[in-house]
């Protein structure tokens, strides 16, 4: 079958004829010993080795490519124009030569500019019009602040999936967004104008913070679009949605009066966690992204009982314990579980109360239990609190069901101003919730002891404490490490305050987000029922509003007789207001001056003072970036098309953030998931593993490491090492890894291809060699290809980008140091002599090359496009990206996994005969008699005996029927994973092992497990019970793995000493060429001077050197002419090269 896409019309037809400048072996049966042997190869002239990886300048014959000559790092290449080939045809270059001195920088800056001038991401757009629709929402980062190196990251897999959809047919718009508003906006400013305090803030103007706010959130736009053109990213930046415009909060305002006519939209006393220095509640997925490890006061106090209704626990004390000893000051009582047991403890100072399961935990093992008791005798019991603060029914214990056994003392001090469980309990019992600490988070005048008025209230702990401990009623103090929520922006350890605060009932849709939640694809699986799963089941209703000024106003009007109206649109504002307001800034404080008729009772009306959580804006893109508005009727359409998404992907905190916000409001407002599948990112960390900040110094500048090593090295690590949602180390050096390991090894590849297409004018438009009749390596690499293809697709359709890039990465290692190192010669054809075996190496390589360039498009789009464009040929698209991605079922006629188990056989004896090679400190260059193989499955390799010899530069290849004919194992136990195990036994074993004539080892070798019989019974050994050693015959070398063994007789013989000489030579010669700065085609005078063996050498294999030189004269001696000289050393016999071109 013709190759997918790149076969050509007048392909030639019949077997072809491969004819390698060696005479090819046949197997044949030695009659001496029982094993099938290959016919010795020629040794008149010997091929070259080759160091494993491929360069286009180590090349056989070494050489510089047309046209590099003179040429400095990162400067384009220039054309070549017609040049005769080896065989001496004048050829026409066809490809632009490659520049073996790459600056990958330099080269994504040239196709940037092109991609512009070409506008070919619009018309990869336009090209797909009319296509399948495929969605993807931008997350709207907030450009108050130059991007970082984390948000490569996020740009990177949000710009890989929508290039492959786009290469698979796909219409994929790409809209960019900037989140505007909120706490990261604001306290930037406030560093900027030096304000501490919302009162800082009121009195610095409102209206010019706000315009500050709004300047900040565009100063560093053309930073973020130079940053995502400069990576790769395509996304339409013109047609960017902003959160603050008039359009997007008239939308956000159009769901909140959805809500609110809902009942889902509503105000009330709760206990929130407030950030006292932004002086603003934040909601539970806010306070869930700033967690952080501290260690606070852990304090046991007495709270001794004045009266109860048992007289007997008069005197004595309950015993409390609480973290936070700044809210002992607001104790209004004491909560106990009336269903678990109590002890009372005689002590030092008065008898004890607390719970009988934590006494010894408490007070230790010596304890003094007096008497043990229900909880509920302890519930109507008054004690003296720490600080007499309000007169009523208050100071009593109660029961309740939240009481821990788990920790503390089984007594919870109850603050109903400061906790959840502490409001209701306090409700339920009509306590009121006592807070004497203002908006700033310090004590005020009502707080009932002097030392703390005006105080910040976690600046009072050690002062309280030495209080308590002053006046009898500190039993013990402790420190406490323990999580804590900070806030997310300042870092500010919260506070859990008793607040009146606007709420999303998100819990009256808990099921439902359940449910939806089962609808998507969440990447990694695991985060469906776990993080986010958990998130959701313990769903709580979301804190929506804010104490601050720059967001969304809260469209709530509402009149002094408390009526609520929920406002859409400043169109139905205007109505109401009686005048036209569709011109206003729709923020503070403009926002604030229009006053309404309230609706249901005509009074004058204002608007609420709070603005809304900036999560909330983020969460409303689906609809809002499209002006959604259907009392307006505006966006609607555009919405419908393309909701919901079918992929979004962020940093895995974002599970708690922006994934949180998106499901919710598509659940409240539409009974809809808002996306289909989701991709979870790791953080970004430094090589240490440690979090990247100004204050460690280790935050790397993105711009320095694409200035250096370009954008394609670092999309490439961020998508293809390791998990996506596992944390990054990452650094300059693993990003040069990158380039070194993979980008260098393709360009290698491609800039060899170049070279000889170039050398002997291959044309892609021309002749073409049917696959089947091309040899076993074409025939595998094309294979490989094909698996690849369909292994990358279904990666990507699995958004599994590491599998899929790790994948391309074994095909362009399997072409850079198998195919190209064993087909080399076949592409060098000095003569014309290669015919069709030259041309189906040329068109498998053109095809594989071709086609990773399109797989590659997604991952490393400036590299993709460069291979592309000169590789291509006419009729291809212009571009890469505007090709479509291989189909895998145009590659499926070329899977054969008979070959690729055979060439993995085949390498598998390679590598152990390189190994050989390297034990015994043999070098590659010299040639050996022979090897000596044993296989499991001899027969399949038999076609690929030829390849093996070559690569372990071996004159002939035999199989041995039996691996114990390459060398007798032998077995010793290893004691210390038998000697437990068989105690004494393990004699017997031993001495089995000893005796044995070598068939329990080599089954063990094997990898077989075996039994050896001792006094108590059988024994079973395993491979792993033993060690393992390999007698090896005299003068041979073997290595064994995983049931393949390879011998090598290391016996050099004079005539294999000096052809292993010639072959140092020659590379000596190739040295000098290319010091010389000769190209491939480039002929040669040749002058030799050496003596002894080395000599000798160049006289027995004249004609090898000269050919392997192209050596138009040769002479042994100096050449007077030389435009070049150079001396070496071969065998440490002095070697002396003189040349020019002839």
């Amino acid at each position: 079958m013709p190759v997918p896409a790149l076969a050509s019309p007048g392909a030639a037809r019949g077997r072809s004829s491969p004819a390698p400048p060696l005479g090819r072996a046949r197997c044949a049966r030695s009659p001496r010993s029982a094993t099938r042997r290959r016919r010795p190869r020629a040794t008149a002239s010997p091929r070259p080795r080759h160091h494993r990886s491929c360069t286009i300048t180590g090349a056989a014959p070494g050489l510089r490519e047309p046209g590099a000559r003179d040429r400095t790092p990162g400067q384009a290449p220039r054309p070549a124009g017609a040049r005769r080939s080896s065989s001496g045809r004048r050829r026409s270059v066809r490809f632009e030569p490659v520049d073996p001195r790459v600056s990958f920088p330099r080269l994504e800056e040239r196709i940037l500019e092109r991609w512009r001038r070409d506008r070919v991401f619009e018309r990869s757009l336009e090209l797909r019009r009319g296509g399948p629709r495929w969605v993807f929402y931008e997350g709207p980062p907030t450009a108050n602040g130059r991007p970082g190196l984390h948000h490569v990251e996020a740009r990177t897999f949000k710009d890989a999936f929508p290039r492959f959809k786009t290469m698979t047919g796909h219409y994929v718009e790409r809209k960019a967004g900037w989140d505007c508003h909120g706490l990261p906006v604001e306290l930037e400013v406030e560093k900027e104008i030096g304000t501490r305090t919302k009162r800082d803030i009121e009195a610095f103007g409102v209206a010019e913070f706000n315009r500050r706010c709004r300047e900040s959130v565009t100063r560093y736009v053309e930073d973020w679009e130079r940053l995502t053109e400069r990576i790769g990213f395509w996304i339409d930046l013109s047609q960017a949605y902003w959160t603050m415009s008039t359009e997007y909060v008239e939308s956000v305002w159009w769901s909140l009066k959805h809500l609110h006519r809902q009942g889902l939209l509503y105000q009330d006393d709760r206990t929130v966690a407030y950030c006292p220095r932004c002086g603003t509640a934040l909601s539970d997925h806010e306070v869930a992204l700033g967690y952080a490890t501290v260690v606070d006061p852990s304090v046991f106090v007495r709270f001794p009982v004045v009266e109860a209704p048992d007289p007997g626990l008069v005197g004595a004390s309950l015993v409390a314990w609480t973290t936070t000893p700044w809210t002992l000051p607001s104790n209004l009582g004491l909560a106990v579980d009336p269903e678990r047991s109590y002890a009372r403890v005689r002590a030092e100072g008065g008898d004890l109360v607390l719970a009988e399961g934590l006494v010894r935990a408490v007070l230790g093992e010596g304890a003094e239990v007096v008497e043990t008791f229900p909880g509920r005798r302890l519930v109507g019991a008054r004690y003296r609190p720490p600080y007499e603060n309000l007169d009523g029914d208050t100071h009593r214990v109660v029961g309740a069901d939240f009481v821990s056994m788990e920790e503390g003392t089984g007594v919870v001090h109850i603050a109903p101003g400061f906790g959840a469980e502490d409001l209701e309990l306090g409700r339920r019992e009509g306590w009121p919730a006592y807070r004497p600490v203002d908006d700033a988070g310090r004590f005020t005048e009502d707080a009932p002891a002097a030392f703390l008025r005006g105080r910040p209230v976690k600046e009072t702990d050690p002062d309280i404490i030495e209080d308590l401990r002053d006046r009898g009623l500190l039993l013990r103090a402790e420190t406490y490490q323990h999580t804590y929520p900070l806030c997310w922006r300042c870092d500010t350890p919260l506070l859990y305050l008793a607040r009146t605060s606007w709420f999303i009932r998100t819990t009256a849709r808990k099921r439902r987000l359940l449910e939806v939640n089962e609808e998507v694809n969440w990447y990694p699986e695991h985060i469906k029922h776990g993080r986010y799963g958990d998130w959701l089941a313990n769903n709580v209703d979301w804190a929506l509003s804010r104490e601050r000024y720059w967001g969304t106003p809260l469209p709530i009007w509402r009149c002094h007789a408390g009526h609520d109206a929920a406002v859409g649109s400043l169109r139905e504002l205007s109505e109401l207001a009686g005048r036209d307001v569709t011109g206003i800034d729709p923020h503070k404080p403009y926002i604030d001056e229009v006053t309404i008729r309230c609706p249901a009772c005509g009074e004058e009306a204002r608007r609420v003072p709070e603005v809304i959580d900036t999560w909330y804006d983020s969460g409303a893109m689906p609809y809002a970036q499209w002006g959604y508005h259907p009392e307006l009727g505006r966006g609607v359409r555009e919405f419908e098309e393309r909701f919901p998404a079918d992929f979004i992907s962020e940093a895995i905190d974002q599970t708690r953030g922006w994934f949180y916000s998106l499901m919710a409001e598509a659940v409240l407002l539409f009974d809809s998931t808002a996306y289909r599948n989701v991709v979870c990112l790791g953080h970004i960390v430094d090589r240490e593993g440690r979090k990247m900040s100004k204050s460690l110094g280790n935050v790397i500048d993105p711009w320095d490491v694409l200035d250096r090593h370009g954008a394609d090295a670092l999309r490439w690590f961020l998508l293809t090492n390791g998990s996506p949602w596992a944390s990054r180390r990452v650094s300059q050096e693993v990003v040069e890894d990158v380039v070194r390991r993979f980008l260098l090894t393709l360009w290698n590849v491609y800039g060899f291809f170049v070279t000889y297409a170039n050398a002997e004018g291959f044309d892609p438009a021309g002749p073409d060699v049917p696959p089947a009749e091309r040899p076993p390596l074409d025939r595998w690499a094309l294979s490989r290809l094909a698996r690849t293809v369909a292994e990358v697709r279904e990666g990507m359709e699995r958004y599994d980008a590491a599998g899929a890039g790790r994948r391309i990465e074994e095909l362009v290692d399997d072409l850079s140091n198998w195919y190209v190192r064993r087909a080399r010669r076949r592409f060098w054809n000095p003569g014309g002599e290669g015919g069709r075996d030259t041309l189906a190496a040329f068109r498998t390589l053109h095809t594989c090359l071709v086609t990773v360039s399109q797989l590659l498009a997604p991952f490393t789009p400036f590299v993709a496009e460069e291979i592309w464009g000169n590789l291509a040929g006419p009729g291809a698209p212009d571009s890469v990206h505007l090709s479509d991605f291989p189909d895998p079922a145009a590659f499926a006629g070329l899977v054969d996994e008979g070959l690729e188990a055979a060439m993995a056989g085949a390498r598998r004896i390679v590598e152990l005969g390189r190994r050989v090679r390297t034990e015994t400190r043999t070098k590659v260059r010299q040639p050996l008699p022979r090897a000596i193989v044993h296989h499991p499955d001899p027969a399949a390799l038999e076609p690929l005996l030829d390849l093996v010899a070559e690569e372990l530069n071996v004159k002939e290849v035999v199989f041995a029927e039996r691996a114990e004919e390459l060398g007798r194992w032998r077995a010793k136990p290893n004691y210390r994973a038998l000697g437990p195990r068989l105690g004494p036994r393990v004699k017997e074993v031993a001495r089995a092992l000893e005796e044995d004539e070598g068939s329990l080892a080599a089954a063990l070798a094997r990898g077989e497990a075996v039994r050896v019989s001792t006094s108590g019974g059988d024994v079973r050994l395993e491979p792993a019970d033993v060690d393992l050693v390999q007698e090896v015959r005299t003068g041979w070398g073997v290595a064994s793995e995983g049931g393949v063994t390879v011998a090598l007789d290391l016996e050099v013989t004079p005539e294999l000493r000096l052809e292993g000489l010639a072959r140092d030579l020659v590379r000596v010669v190739q040295d000098a060429r290319k010091a010389a700065g000769l190209e491939v085609t480039d002929r040669i005078a040749l002058g030799i001077e050496a003596s002894g063996e080395v000599a000798e050498a160049l006289r027995r294999h004249r004609a090898y050197v000269g050919r392997e030189t192209l050596a138009a004269a040769l002479t042994e001696g100096g050449l007077p002419d030389a435009t070049h000289r150079e001396e070496a050393s071969v065998d440490g016999v002095p070697v002396r090269v003189s040349l020019r071109r002839a």
